[in-house]
C-alpha cells in the first residue's frame, strides 16, 4: 500500500546552530515540554493488519474518524507551498501586496477568528470528520467546523462569503470531491491561507480530493486556484492516520485577550526558517505545547499558535 505522506522524526528546524548551543538549557526544556505534545497531536506509522475501508449502504467509503497528521520530513507544515520551490508561492504582484498587508496585522487565528479553509488543512492539528448519505462535517480544533453538503445541490449563485468558503462534495468512484469558493479576502484583516500569512481573495477556488484507501488512512490531494493573488494554481498533498481508539475533539473555547494581544503580539506570522515553516516559539519547533493555550481548564486564547518565547498571563486581567 502507498502513501503520499511518511511520518518522521521530531525536528526542530530553522533554530541557527549558535542559537541552538547557546541557549541549551531552554532547549532542552522546551524539548522536554514538547515531545508529550507531539506524540499527542502527530499521527505514528501505522503498522498493524491492513483492514478494509468501511462502507455506507450506498457503497461509498465512510471517511468518519479522529484523524492525526502523518508528518513528512523536510517539509513545512502550516505552508500550503509546502511542495513549491523554495516552499514560497506563485504570488502575483497583487498578492506580494496582499502578503506585505498581512504582515502588518496581528494573526486572525491569534484573535481567535474563525480560521478559514485551506489553513485548517494545512495544520498540524487532529481533526474529526462526521459523514452522513447527505451531509459531511469537519470539526477542527479551537472549535472551527464547516458542512459539506452531499444532496446534489445547486451552487447558489448569491452565495455569502464564509472563511471557510461554501462547501459542495460528490463522489467520483471512490474519491470525494469538494469545491468550496465564496470565501471573505485577506485585505480586511481577518483571513490568511496558512499559517505563513500567505493571502486568500474572494475569486479563490479550493477542491479538495479526499480518499480513504484502508481503515486506517486518509488522504488529501488538495488544488488552490486563486488568478487575484497567485499566477497559477497551487497543489497540495498530506496524508493522516487514524487515532488511537478512546481518543477525540476536546472541548476548548477559544478566547482573546485584546489588550494583552495588542501589546505582546507581533504583527504578522513571524519569523519563517528556510524550511518554510513558521514554527512555535523560539525553537521552531513544529507543534505547539500542551495545552493549546489554556487558561483554565478548556478556556483559552489563540497566542498560544504564535509565540511560545514571549509572557504569558497566567490568567486573564484582574477586574478592577
Amino acid at each position: 500500500m502507498t502513501h503520499w505522506l511518511k511520518s518522521g522524526r521530531t525536528r526542530r528546524g530553522g533554530a541557527a546552530l549558535a542559537v541552538l548551543l547557546a541557549a541549551t538549557a531552554v532547549a532542552g526544556h522546551a524539548t522536554a515540554q514538547t515531545a508529550p505534545a507531539q506524540q499527542q497531536i502527530l499521527g505514528q506509522p501505522y503498522t498493524g493488519p491492513v483492514v478494509a475501508t468501511p462502507r455506507g449502504a450506498d457503497g461509498k467509503p465512510v471517511l468518519t474518524g479522529y484523524w492525526k497528521l502523518l508528518h513528512e520530513d523536510g517539509k513545512p507544515d502550516g505552508n500550503l507551498a509546502k511542495d513549491e520551490p523554495g516552499f514560497v508561492p506563485p504570488l502575483t504582484s497583487a498578492g506580494r501586496e496582499a502578503l506585505a498587508f498581512n504582515q502588518t496585522v496581528i494573526d486572525p487565528e491569534a484573535r481567535c477568528l474563525i480560521t478559514g479553509i485551506p489553513r485548517l488543512l494545512t495544520s498540524v492539528l487532529p481533526f474529526e470528520i462526521l459523514q452522513t448519505p447527505d451531509r459531511l462535517a469537519t470539526l477542527h480544533q479551537l472549535s472551527w467546523h464547516r458542512w459539506v453538503w452531499l444532496d446534489g445541490r445547486a451552487r447558489d449563485p448569491e452565495q455569502d462569503p464564509k472563511y471557510l468558503g461554501n462547501a459542495l462534495g460528490h463522489w467520483d468512484g471512490d474519491v470525494l470531491v469538494i469545491e468550496s469558493s465564496g470565501f471573505h479576502d485577506s485585505s480586511a484583516g481577518n483571513l490568511w491561507l496558512d499559517d505563513n500569512a500567505n493571502p486568500i481573495s474572494a475569486d479563490a477556488v479550493v477542491v479538495e480530493r479526499w480518499s480513504r484507501p484502508d481503515r486506517n488512512h486518509l488522504n488529501l490531494e488538495l488544488t488552490y486556484t486563486d488568478p487575484r493573488y497567485y499566477s497559477r494554481p497551487i497543489t497540495y498533498r498530506r496524508s493522516w492516520v487514524l487515532a488511537p481508539e478512546g481518543e477525540h475533539l476536546q472541548e476548548f473555547s477559544c478566547e482573546w485577550n485584546t489588550p494583552w494581544i495588542l501589546k505582546h503580539l507581533e504583527r504578522g506570522p513571524g519569523p519563517i526558517g528556510p524550511n518554510g515553516n513558521r514554527g512555535y516559539g523560539p525553537n521552531n519547533q513544529i507543534t505547539p505545547d500542551l495545552p493549546l493555550g489554556a487558561v483554565e481548564g478548556t478556556r483559552g486564547v489563540g497566542y498560544w499558535l504564535f509565540r511560545a518565547n514571549k509572557p504569558k498571563p497566567s490568567d486573564l486581567p484582574v477586574q478592577p
